[in-house]
């Protein structure tokens, strides 16, 4: 009897090899680690040859696994033009989507809604996280669409804001001006930063967190200052200090991967046309 070899088992392992780690693959390919490790396994049980050499966390292919890795993509590629010419346009997913954290309270809900009642039979991965990470995903083929934050000449932009003070005017009179920021790296921490030390004014970091989250609550709890847009706390007005420096505008960007399906391009239409909105 043949052995089949499920595309599952393919794509994981040409995800690892394309990727260069067991945790980029599952990142890729929508998986544990361990049931990645599972799939590597069960591969090699098929095939009855190792497949990587195992080199404290590298993994370098065997022979058997370079010569595997070739046919894998040829019968991924022939998988994949079979589905898209039997679907013949409709969505296969799943759409992949990255946004940052300025942006899911007021995007996500609405934006992926819209898209589910234009495409109910899609799946949709959605990843919160910030700029320069998703940039990263989408340069591995990880996302095919990212919404995030650059400099307002971006040829990406779709639209331009102000960056703005919030937080208790209280705290921008102390000789040291207490900051909330976001974990590197960051934009408008890095604006906020270079703006007091080019105004000659004295700072320190009181609250540094990952979290759009936490950086809000520390603010409403009056431990520091931070630079953000009008998204930040929606009802409240960016302080107007005569002491704070002036802030530059940034540029809230829509990026996609080279080729998207049609459900996946009508996604990043969406997506432009819900941030315009704002």
């Amino acid at each position: 009897m043949p052995v089949n070899l499920p595309t599952t088992l393919l794509r994981s392992f040409v995800a690892i090899v394309d990727t260069g780690s067991m945790l980029n693959a599952s990142e890729q390919v929508f998986v544990t680690q361990s049931a990645l490790s599972l799939q590597v396994k069960r591969l090699e049980e098929l095939v009855q040859q190792p497949l990587f050499l195992r080199e404290g966390r590298r993994l370098t292919l065997t022979p058997a696994g370079d010569v595997l890795l070739s046919y894998s993509r040829r019968v991924l590629s022939l998988h994949d033009e079979a589905v898209a010419a039997v679907s013949a346009g409709r969505f296969a997913g799943p759409a992949r989507i990255g946004i940052v954290q300025d942006f899911a309270d007021t995007l996500l809900s609405g934006l992926l809604g819209q898209f589910a009642e234009l495409h109910p039979e899609a799946q949709i991965y959605a990843r919160v996280a910030g700029t320069a990470e998703l940039l990263t995903m989408l340069d591995r083929n990880e996302l095919d669409i990212v919404i995030g934050f650059a400099a307002p000449n971006d040829d990406h932009a779709v639209t331009v804001a102000p960056m703005g003070w919030y937080g208790d005017a209280e705290l921008a009179d102390r000789d040291v001006i207490p900051l909330a920021v976001l974990e590197e790296p960051c934009r408008f921490r890095e604006a906020a930063i270079r703006g007091l030390e080019d105004a000659g004014l004295k700072w320190r970091i009181a609250v540094e967190t990952p979290n759009l989250a936490t950086l809000r609550a520390a603010v409403k709890a009056r431990l520091g200052l931070t630079c953000r847009t009008r998204l930040f706390l929606g009802e409240d007005e960016p302080l107007e200090d005569a002491r704070l420096p002036r802030l530059p505008r940034i540029a809230a960007v829509v990026r996609t991967a080279r080729d998207l399906d049609e459900a996946a391009q009508r996604l990043a239409t969406l997506a432009k046309d819900a941030i315009q909105s704002l």
